[in-house]
């Protein structure tokens, strides 16, 4: 018999919501002097060196099968390189508590993707009919109908971001449970394949910069205003901030909270884990009004509480008995922004 965790994971829980929830907010800040590709490729190298140094502090080692790395190149892909990148490249486009609202469909995805990865289990017919309200809020919030909507093309890929984590969290579950043998291990492969993913991603933008291969380690000055440039030059740190907001982001917002992430579903299970997706939005859209001044509209905000709505349905416990359908039970695990 295990022992008891030294800290519970209800605790850990709470600083998920708070560290995830706050990672719109250092992602807008960020893209005040870096690109959406380097703050991705600086958040991934910085979580995965966090947790890779922990594994070693704590004499653990990186999986060693062959399948599981095979493996891990999906998750990597899912849970790292892409979600990261189409986050960051949203708020480029859109405000922060907006793209919050895209990582709140998380369980939507992890429906669909649990029919397909995960047969044998059952959904509740109520779980399905959540499914079909939340596409109706996401449409609520894109308002295809009015000429004021938001960028569709900034919230499409939020959206996609929060399908990757459905996706990449389900693959996770069907493939990779049994070699989950606890500890850094996992979590920190996961980082450490999303890094080499991410390698021709930030080549291949580099490339196409006009300051050529340079430009993947340098501030965008464009970005900044005159003030803020000489602000920085002159050692009033303003050049500085959106760095540090970003380190904060890789050294806490990913690696500490991957290993957060994989205690909360380890101790509480995937379906609890994953209420942590419509608490997170609450979070970031309260930071982004009143840290950063954004706004949300009418609709903006109708959508908004429909898609929670449908994710507190997605994942309340299934009653029994219940009319269900022959398609699998909804079990994700908790998604990362």
């Amino acid at each position: 018999m295990s022992p008891a965790p030294r800290v519970p994971w209800q605790a850990k829980f709470m600083a998920l919501v708070f560290i995830w929830g706050s990672s719109f907010l250092l992602m807008k800040v960020g893209l005040e002097s870096l690109s959406a590709v380097q703050i991705a490729a600086l958040r991934l190298v910085t979580g995965a060196a966090t947790i890779l140094a922990l594994l070693w502090m704590r004499g653990g080692s990186l999986p060693h099968e062959r399948w599981v790395w095979k493996h891990l190149v999906v998750t990597g892909l899912l849970l790292g390189t892409l979600p990261f990148t189409l986050f960051a490249l949203s708020e480029t486009r859109v405000s922060s508590a907006l793209a919050g609202i895209g990582n709140a469909t998380t369980p939507i995805a992890t429906v669909l993707a649990t029919m397909a990865f995960l047969p044998g289990a059952r959904a509740t017919r109520p779980k399905v009919i959540a499914v079909v309200i939340g596409f109706i809020g996401v449409v609520t919030i894109m308002q295809p109908w009015a000429s004021g909507r938001p960028d569709l093309v900034g919230f499409g890929m939020a959206l996609a971001g929060g399908v990757c984590y459905g996706i990449g969290w389900t693959y996770n579950r069907r493939f990779l449970a049994r070699a989950d043998l606890g500890g850094l291990s996992q979590p920190a492969a996961t980082l450490l394949m999303g890094c080499v993913l991410m390698v021709p991603v930030i080549l291949v933008w580099g490339a196409l910069q006009s300051g050529g291969m340079s430009s993947i380690w340098s501030y965008d000055q464009d970005r900044l205003g005159t003030s803020q440039i000489e602000a920085g030059s002159a050692g009033g740190g303003w050049m500085w901030l959106p760095l540090l907001c970003i380190l904060a982001l890789g050294i806490v917002g990913t690696g500490a909270a991957y290993i957060l992430q994989f205690d909360v579903v380890r101790g509480a299970g995937p379906v609890i884990g994953s209420t942590i997706t419509y608490l997170i939005p609450i979070v970031s859209v309260l930071l982004g009004v009143l840290v950063l001044g954004e706004s949300l509209g009418l609709f903006e905000v109708i959508g908004f509480v429909i898609v929670l709505a449908a994710a507190a349905v997605i994942n309340a416990p299934a009653r029994r008995p219940a009319a269900t359908l022959a398609i699998p039970e909804v079990s994700p695990a908790a998604p990362q922004p």
